[in-house]
């Protein structure tokens, strides 16, 4: 889809259906959709209110959203600035190719600007080759100093 504005903005408790469902399409194209606990309800629960754990920008094409950046925030580590954490950056498969992934990193980017982070970090699949390209074509590249590990644990939130 190309023509109209992309309006990118922090995500409303009325955005809340259509946020989890791209999250949810994200999960289907990951391959963990099996595992995505995810509900609406977590989303208003987590998302808002007077400490969020979680942000979410939306890019809205005419009254559609087409895009999510989910983010949290680590609030300091070594050099005691801010690191923002890049969670998801999906598009709606009509809307890839307009300018909305676009959109939503400058304005993330910004964000964490604007909030003295020192760093935006996020992780890409191996086999993702055209999310390694977007993200080389803005500027980054992969973290060669370190290794991104994890340690699976029994339970749920």
């Amino acid at each position: 889809m190309s023509g109209g504005e992309i309006v990118v903005r922090p995500f409303e408790p009325q955005d809340v259906d259509a946020v989890w469902r791209l999250m949810r399409d994200l999960a289907v194209f990951e391959g963990y959709v099996d595992a995505f606990a995810v509900t609406p309800g977590d989303l208003l629960a987590h998302g808002f209110g007077p400490a969020p754990a979680f942000g979410v920008f939306v890019a809205l094409k005419g009254e559609t959203i087409a895009g999510i950046a989910v983010h949290y925030r680590i609030p300091w580590t070594f050099d005691l600035r801010p690191v923002v954490v890049l969670k998801e950056l999906y598009v709606a498969e009509g809307f890839r190719g307009a300018g909305v992934g676009r959109a939503l990193f400058a304005h993330l980017r910004a964000y964490a600007a604007g909030i003295g982070a020192s760093t935006l970090r996020w992780t890409v699949l191996p086999d993702n080759e055209p999310a390694r390209r977007f993200y080389a074509a803005e500027g980054a590249a992969p973290d060669a100093a370190w290794e991104h590990w994890t340690l699976p644990l029994p339970g749920r939130i």
